[in-house]
């Protein structure tokens, strides 16, 4: 039997600084050139005060933290909504912890709420994730 009960975190995903390397790095993997992300001028042209992460890295940042707790194929839904901006140089932790144990299909599965957010607390990305055990 499982260990896992509601109130369990599970282990938290601390990254370095956003860098434009970073950045360029994701551009290229994701596909996603949008200049806003990595073009100084561009961003400053509408209004930003330079260029800021893709809202999908810090998705993928929650992912990779999911999938370092369990295997990716144990998870069952992964979805966020994006609440600010990730700029650079923020450092981005990501956290969770289990909310619901249920059963579903015939597999016991945890709910988990899931967040990615700035060393000052301030949250970019909040969501949920569900994972069978």
């Amino acid at each position: 039997m499982s260990d896992i009960k509601i109130g369990t975190k599970i282990p938290s995903l601390n990254l370095p600084p956003i860098s434009r390397v970073t950045l360029a790095l994701y551009a290229g993997a994701s596909g996603d050139h949008n200049p806003i992300h990595i073009d100084s001028d561009f961003a400053k042209k509408a209004g930003m005060p330079d260029v800021f992460a893709h809202g999908m890295l810090s998705m993928a940042y929650l992912g990779r933290m999911l999938t370092d707790w369990k295997p990716q194929s144990q998870l069952r839904k992964f979805s966020n909504r994006f609440a600010s901006m990730t700029q650079l140089q923020d450092v981005i932790t990501c956290s969770g912890k289990v909310v619901e144990i249920f059963e579903e299909k015939g597999e016991r599965r945890a709910r988990l709420e899931i967040v990615a957010a700035k060393r000052d607390g301030t949250q970019t990305l909040v969501g949920e994730a569900i994972i069978a055990l």
